[in-house]
This record gives C-alpha cells, structure tokens and sequence, in this order.
C-alpha cells in the first residue's frame, strides 16, 4: 500500500513537471525572425506585421501568415500574399510560394532565395528564368508592408450582357461562350 501511494506521488511530481516544461517551452517559442536567423537567412524577408507561423523542425516547411497581401520596396518592388510558405535549409529558402517581385513593368514568383557565402554580402532570388541577384544589407530589419490594392476588374462584353474577369482570368459571371467577346477599356 505503500508503494502504491508513493508510485502515485512520483508519477503526479512527473506529470506536473511534464507540464510545465511544455508551458515554458510554447510561452518561450521563438518568432519566424529568430527562426529564419537561426537558419542563416537576414530577417529582412519577412515584412512586419505577421500574424501567426509554423515551421516543422523535421523538414524545414514554414508557414507564415499576415493581415492581408502586401508589397515592399526594396531595390525592387516584392508582393506577398497573406500567406506564404516554403521550406528552410541553412542560408536557403526552397519551394516558396506566395511571394513575387517586379521586374520592369512584369511579377515574377520567387520559387526560391539563396544566401551567398555570407562574407560576400549577396543574396539571390529565383524568379525561374533567372537569379536576381541582391545586397544582403537590404534585408537586415523587416520592411514595413504596405497593403496590395485590390485587382482591377477587366470587363468583357458580348451582345447579350457583361461579363466581368478580373486579372487572375477567374470568371465572375458566366454568360453563353459561344458568344465573340470584345474588350473595351
């Protein structure tokens, strides 16, 4: 009976420390800045104003999430939709998505970013067809974000009525396609 009580008493002072380590270990969770520092990456490519974020330890998968799609400027304008992921590897990111920047007058998707040695003081983007290539110094504090206007609406008419597109091509109204369609600005 003994025993029994004090086995009762050490699994309780178990439990009970169990618990607390985890309470400490999620109050005391990093931010996806100290993350991606630690990751050898500048905090600079993730604007302000994150909501919440994962990342998987296993596998470097991150996720973060913002208010609402954004744009900074850097040497170059960079769009972020509200939410991006990708995955993390020392001075790498892979798989990106929800990030473009601008070229000229056109938005390329980043697919991926790289840290040079970091002495050397650059970074690349990987829009697809090329690596831009950037000052790391760029990136050293987090951009202020400003919100992304909502797209403009492309209007398309035929002989029966309107059909309104906006700029992803997603059809809002569908009327009979047999009909020829003619812009007008």
């Amino acid at each position: 009976m003994d025993h029994s009580i004090l086995l009762a008493f050490i699994i309780i002072i178990c439990l009970s420390s169990i618990c607390s380590s985890i309470h400490s270990a999620s109050s005391s969770a990093s931010s996806i800045y100290d993350v991606f520092r630690s990751n050898g990456l500048p905090i600079g490519l993730i604007p302000k104003g994150v909501t919440n974020f994962t990342v998987d330890p296993t596998n470097g998968r991150f996720e973060f999430h913002l208010e609402e799609a954004c744009h900074a400027k850097f040497e170059t304008q960079v769009r972020y939709d509200w939410n991006v992921s990708g995955t993390l590897r020392y001075g790498q990111i892979a798989e990106l998505s929800g990030v473009a920047a601008q070229d000229l007058f056109l938005w390329f998707p980043v697919k991926g970013i790289r840290v040079d040695i970091p002495s050397s003081g650059i970074i690349y983007f990987d829009v697809g067809v090329v690596f831009k290539q950037f000052s790391l110094s760029l990136f050293e504090t987090p951009p202020d974000c400003a919100a992304v206007d909502p797209p403009i609406d492309l209007l398309l008419f035929n002989d029966h009525g309107r059909i309104v597109e906006n700029q992803s091509g997603k059809l809002v109204n569908k009327l009979d396609p047999e009909y020829v369609l003619r812009a007008v600005s």
